[in-house]
């Protein structure tokens, strides 16, 4: 399923996999349909090495928030997180709500197969990895503002 993510930076198109996660690609595309992504901040920015993702989907810009609901992961033990995949953030096991976050680094992300990958950047990875430079090691918020102006979903 295609989407366009219209950020501050640019945009960024992506394809959602159903096949791969069919309750979060259902749940997200559901949440952009509403509008719910739009004028919303990205609220962490980390360039530490082996963790270099954008993370946005939380309204309040604070990590804490999100939709209401959660829903169990999609995972997989030999899943691995490689540069532009789409992940979903969560504070533990089978806490999906509305938080992504994007890979940025060229090498990946080294992290446990926790997160519930349900897509990938087609085209646009520039301007999230661009992004890097108003970013903070650990897990910091952008130096500069970076916001999703609006989710566009196209049926497929």
């Amino acid at each position: 399923m295609p989407v366009t993510l219209a950020t501050s930076a640019g945009q960024i198109d992506l394809t959602l996999d159903r096949d791969l996660a069919p309750c979060t690609v259902n749940s997200f595309a559901g949440l952009a349909r509403q509008g719910y992504f739009d004028n919303t901040p990205c609220h962490r920015l980390t360039t530490s090495p082996g963790l270099q993702v954008l993370q946005c989907g939380d309204p309040t810009g604070t990590g804490s928030g999100g939709p209401g609901y959660k829903f169990n992961d999609e995972t997989y033990p030999t899943l691995t997180y490689g540069r532009g995949y789409l992940a979903m953030a969560n504070a533990g096991p089978n806490t999906n709500g509305s938080q992504f976050f994007i890979v940025t680094g060229d090498q990946g992300v080294a992290l446990q197969p926790s997160y519930s990958l349900f897509g990938k950047v087609t085209s646009g990875v520039e301007v999230a990895k661009a992004l890097e430079a108003v970013g903070t090691p650990g897990a910091g918020t952008p130096s500069e503002d970076v916001k999703i102006d609006s989710v566009t979903i196209t049926e497929s």
